[in-house]
């Protein structure tokens, strides 16, 4: 009878490998949106936001990852079936190497919204969400299969 229970109990904690910070949204989940009308006074509440990574930029003290924002479906993973909502700039300490945080790969974080950062694309000036971040993690790409075939 105990070898059953380790074998569920192993079975479940294979079941939910990210970080509960990713898998589960903050107490209040602040939509782009809200944080777009007063990015003040949302400064240094939880995000948990996620897209694909843009851009990667490594200055001397930190590194900051482009994204563009889609909304999150289960477990955190950004839905990218749905409309894309903007851009925001994942700010992190660790240095972000860009062979890893490849462009187009789906990214989910969560952090503490720091206020906002100017961005230039293409001939317009930008200013968007800038977010700390606490936990970083990217999402491999799906593969799907339908009658013995896969895409």
């Amino acid at each position: 009878m105990k070898i059953y229970f380790l074998i569920a109990c192993f079975a479940l904690t294979a079941c939910s490998s990210l970080p509960p910070a990713i898998q589960d949204p903050p107490a209040y989940d602040l939509s782009y949106q809200e944080v777009l009308t007063n990015i003040a006074k949302y400064k240094n509440a939880p995000i948990r936001w996620g897209g694909t990574i843009v851009q990667v930029e490594n200055e001397p003290s930190f590194s900051a990852i482009q994204v563009l924002l889609y909304p999150l479906g289960r477990y955190g993973r950004p839905d990218l079936d749905e409309p894309q909502q903007g851009r925001f700039v994942i700010k992190s300490q660790e240095f972000l190497d860009p062979a890893v945080y490849k462009k187009d790969t789906a990214i989910t974080i969560a952090g503490i919204l720091e206020g906002e950062t100017e961005r230039t694309i293409g001939n317009k000036t930008l200013h968007i969400p800038l977010v700390a971040t606490k936990q970083i993690h990217l999402w491999q790409q799906q593969e799907y299969y339908t009658n013995y075939c896969y895409f």
